[in-house]
């Protein structure tokens, strides 16, 4: 019973670890796309402090096109992110399915325990009370 118990333990480690993975990956999608939001409104601040809205204008600003690099490669990220949040839910789903299926036949093994423990004890009972009953009948 004890390993039972154990192997519970473990599983609910890995679904809250799996949980917490999701999380972070979830943060981390958040925050490029912040990022890049901000991005855009320094590129549309730049693009109109110097009035050239065309990244292939020769005067356009150095800073507007970095900005633009830096924003594309936070999409990027992001979207490689997605990705890997996509596996991670799916292993999240897997580790949770895992530990529902241990805690099932845990319960199983309870019940079951249990009516062997009830068996058992109304043994005892219907002992006691054929040996009362006998006892009783017997003349005296």
């Amino acid at each position: 019973m004890k390993s039972r118990e154990t192997l519970i333990r473990l599983k609910k480690f890995q679904v809250d670890e799996k949980r917490r993975k999701v999380a972070q990956i979830e943060g981390m999608i958040a925050e490029f796309e912040r990022i890049a939001g901000d991005l855009d409104r320094e590129i549309k601040t730049e693009q109109d402090r110097a009035g050239i809205h065309d990244p292939a204008h020769f005067a356009y600003p150095t800073y507007a096109k970095a900005a633009i690099v830096r924003r594309e490669n936070l999409k990027r990220s992001a979207d490689e992110l997605k990705a890997q949040l996509d596996d991670a839910k799916g292993m999240l789903g897997e580790a949770f399915e895992e530990l529902k299926k241990v805690e099932k036949l845990d319960e199983r093994d309870q019940a079951r325990e249990r009516a062997e423990a009830n068996a058992h004890e109304q043994a005892e009972l219907d002992t006691i009370g054929a040996i009362r009953f006998h006892d009783a009948a017997r003349p005296a």
